[in-house]
C-alpha cells in the first residue's frame, strides 16, 4: 500500500520551459519511490508524445490526453473514445469555421490540414505532424485539438453534451468526450488501481488542471500558474524554473 500518491502535470509545471524535466525533479521523483509515494503524469499530451519524460523519469502510470486514456504500472486502465459521427459533426463545423483539427490515440496523431498555427504548434512540442483527414476512420481516436485562438464558447455551445473542450494552450482547444477531464482520468486511476482512500496530492498550472484538482485532497498551483488555479490551491508553490515541484512536495513534507 503506498503511502501518498502524486499527480504531475507537464507543460509549466513538470517541464522547463523548454520541455525537459531538470534532474532536480528527476531526483524528486526517485526519492518519493524510496519514501513508498506513488508518482503519476496527468497531462493533456497524450503518451507517445512524452515517451522521454517515461524513459527518463521511470514513472509509466499515466492519466494522458485530459483524462482520455489512461493507464498504470504500464498497462491499460480506460481509454474513451469519440465515435465517427461525432467527429464528423465536428469536421464539418469546423470547416465553416476555417479551423483545423487533429486526431489523437496513445500512438499517434493526424491532421485535417496544417496551417500557421499547427506549424507552431508541433514545432514547441516538437512533434512531426502529418496531414490525413481520415484518420478516424482507420484508427481509434480518444482525443482531438481545435486550432483556433478565441472560439472556446462557440465550440462548447455547439457540442455541449457530445465534446468537452478546455484551452490548455493559446493556439488550440483540447477536446475530449463529454464529461471527460482530467479528474475522471483521475477517478478512473484511483479505482481501478485500488489507490483510493490514499492522501493525494496533484501539481497543475492551467485551466486543464481545475478538475484535477477537485479530485485530490491537496491542490498546488505553480507560482507562474493561471490566477484561477492559484485560487483553487491549498498551496501555491515557486515557478516551474525556480524550484516549484521540489518546494511543493518539500512543503507537505513528501521528500527532505
Amino acid at each position: 500500500m503506498y503511502k501518498a500518491v502524486v499527480f504531475f502535470d507537464l507543460d509549466g509545471t513538470f517541464f522547463d520551459n523548454e520541455k525537459n524535466v531538470s534532474k532536480e525533479n528527476i531526483a524528486a521523483v526517485n526519492e518519493l519511490r524510496e519514501n513508498n509515494i506513488l508518482p503519476i503524469i496527468s497531462t493533456g499530451r497524450n503518451i507517445f508524445e512524452i515517451q522521454y519524460v517515461i524513459d527518463e523519469t521511470g514513472i509509466n502510470s499515466l492519466v494522458s490526453a485530459n483524462g482520455s486514456y489512461v493507464q498504470y504500472e504500464g498497462k491499460k486502465l480506460k481509454a474513451e473514445e469519440i465515435s465517427d459521427e461525432v467527429i464528423e459533426e465536428i469536421l464539418a463545423f469546423a470547416k465553416k469555421q476555417g479551423d483545423v483539427i487533429s486526431f489523437y490515440n496513445n500512438e499517434g496523431f493526424a491532421l485535417t490540414a496544417e496551417n500557421d498555427l499547427t506549424k507552431v504548434n508541433y514545432r514547441l512540442l516538437r512533434l512531426t505532424p502529418h496531414v490525413e483527414p481520415t484518420f478516424y476512420k482507420s484508427h481509434e481516436v480518444n482525443f482531438l485539438n481545435v486550432f483556433n485562438y478565441d472560439k472556446d464558447k462557440l465550440y462548447q455551445d455547439q457540442f455541449k453534451g457530445k465534446l468537452s473542450l478546455v484551452r490548455n494552450n493559446p493556439r488550440c482547444l483540447d477536446t475530449m468526450k463529454w464529461g471527460v477531464s482530467k479528474q475522471t482520468g483521475i477517478q478512473a486511476m484511483l479505482s481501478k488501481a485500488n489507490l483510493a482512500g490514499i492522501p493525494s496530492y496533484a501539481f497543475g498550472d492551467q485551466l486543464n488542471d481545475l478538475q484535477m484538482f477537485e479530485e485530490v485532497d491537496y491542490p498546488v498551483a505553480m507560482g507562474n500558474g493561471h490566477p484561477d488555479v492559484k485560487a483553487k490551491a491549498s498551496f501555491v508553490t515557486t515557478s516551474n524554473i525556480n524550484h516549484g515541484i521540489v518546494n511543493g512536495l518539500r512543503h507537505y513534507g513528501l521528500i527532505k
